[in-house]
């Protein structure tokens, strides 16, 4: 008997959804929404067909100095000074991927030390931070001394790291004084390490952080601390705006 009083309630539950269902009206927004573009997203080893490719693996002609770095088996190895992207950036998305040296020297600020500068004034650190010490602001995946990491993520000397980053640039008015901050998503390894934080202006090694008003496009920056550093697989996405529906 509680058998079928059960299959009786259940189907009366049933029933009753397919009735509702039928006689819900749907929401529709009205909006008219431009159709999204399409694009080839890439894979492991090869960037968005919409990106821009700073480094295949092949030379670092995209970037100014890109000679003094040593090109080997479509790894560049970080030496004889820093570089810089001879195309400036504003609002983006960064892929790159690096290895710190497998030999370890050295400690703290000293071992694996390299940067990814943004508009070449706002540093995500790269560093070896995998059981190596130093000030948490300034290990590797901090917003250099104004934002520690979530969590260290980081992978062992000689591993290849992947850094993903989400960019959006500060504005100024006219006057040159801040209209609105820089904020960063960074993501480490697959795992978020920034959601979304607000940049308290440029970092620097030896002052507060501040902003200093700046074209809407800049160059990116990666550094040399002295460290043979390795990099491959670096792009760079433009396409960070919404779509726009008409009512």
């Amino acid at each position: 008997m509680r058998v079928l009083l059960r299959s009786m309630l259940f189907a009366l539950v049933c029933l009753g959804g397919v009735t509702a269902w039928n006689y819900a009206q749907e929401y529709l927004s009205g909006i008219v929404w431009p159709m999204p573009p399409i694009i080839k997203p890439g894979d492991a080893t090869t960037a968005p067909s919409d990106a821009v490719v700073l480094f295949d693996g092949k030379n670092l002609d995209a970037w100014v100095n890109g000679d003094k770095w040593k090109i080997k088996e479509g790894v560049a190895t970080a030496s004889g000074g820093g570089i810089h992207t001879k195309q400036g950036f504003g609002d983006c998305q960064i892929h790159l991927e690096f290895a710190t040296p497998a030999k370890v020297e050295g400690s703290g600020q000293g071992r694996g030390n390299s940067g990814v500068y943004i508009m070449g004034r706002y540093e995500v650190q790269i560093l070896d931070s995998f059981e190596n010490e130093t000030y948490f602001d300034g290990q590797c995946g901090a917003i250099y001394k104004q934002q520690p990491p979530m969590v260290n993520a980081s992978r062992g000397p000689g591993e290849w790291q992947s850094y993903d980053i989400f960019f959006t640039a500060p504005k100024f008015h006219p006057d040159g004084s801040l209209n609105k901050p820089a904020y960063l998503t960074v993501v480490h390894n697959g795992v978020l390490i920034h959601n979304h934080v607000e940049l308290s202006g440029g970092t620097s090694w030896s002052e507060p952080p501040r902003y200093s008003s700046h074209p809407e496009k800049e160059p990116l920056h990666l550094q040399f601390h002295g460290n043979p550093v390795q990099f491959r697989n670096i792009w760079v996405r433009e396409n960070m705006q919404a779509l726009v529906g008409k009512k």
